[in-house]
């Protein structure tokens, strides 16, 4: 499994193992707009995935227990899958770890999808994620929690970082 957000902060499975590992043609993106857990209907929050791009996107591979497999990967559907058409596509991707490649699965962006945005400005994410908040917390709690994890396994996503610190900004000034 390849995990690049939340499921390194609050995964669903105990790993067998995991390490670093790399995605070429993939590069995280706030581009799924959600009216649940981070979000409702009269502020709908975003939620980030990978899509595809030029770059690459770091991240920490998973490998699953032996004789749990089944178990895990039910867990991590339901908690991944609740939306009807899916939003997100589980599939497997190659990625590099530790010198070699990989096949890992991996929740990338559904580009069919109605919640699905494409690519947008930085300014429009960070203003998002700055005021959306649903049942499970808030979209800057969601962005926090993700930039302290990697940086945490080690991982500076510049993207996320100047994020950050564009959401803590607006909701700094919203409190002044």
């Amino acid at each position: 499994m390849f995990c690049y957000g939340s499921l390194i902060w609050k995964p669903v499975f105990e790993a067998a193992a995991s390490a670093h590992a790399v995605a070429h043609g993939w590069q995280r993106a706030f581009c799924l707009r959600i009216v649940r857990f981070r979000g409702t209907h009269e502020e709908p929050g975003l939620m980030m995935q990978i899509d595809r791009g030029d770059g690459f996107c770091e991240g920490i591979v998973k490998q699953l227990r032996a004789g749990r497999e089944w178990e895990d990967l039910s867990v991590l559907w339901r908690r991944e899958m609740t939306v009807r058409p899916p939003s997100n596509l589980p599939r497997w991707i190659e990625v590099e770890s530790e010198g070699r490649p990989i096949t890992a699965i991996a929740f990338t962006a559904n580009p069919e999808s109605p919640l699905y945005t494409g690519k947008l400005d930085p300014e429009t994410v960070a203003e998002t994620l700055s005021k959306a908040c649903g049942h499970w917390g808030s979209g800057a709690e969601y962005l926090r929690q993700t930039v302290l994890s990697l940086k945490g396994v080690g991982i500076e996503d510049p993207y996320l970082w100047a994020l950050q610190e564009r959401a803590a900004e607006l909701i700094e000034g919203r409190e002044c």
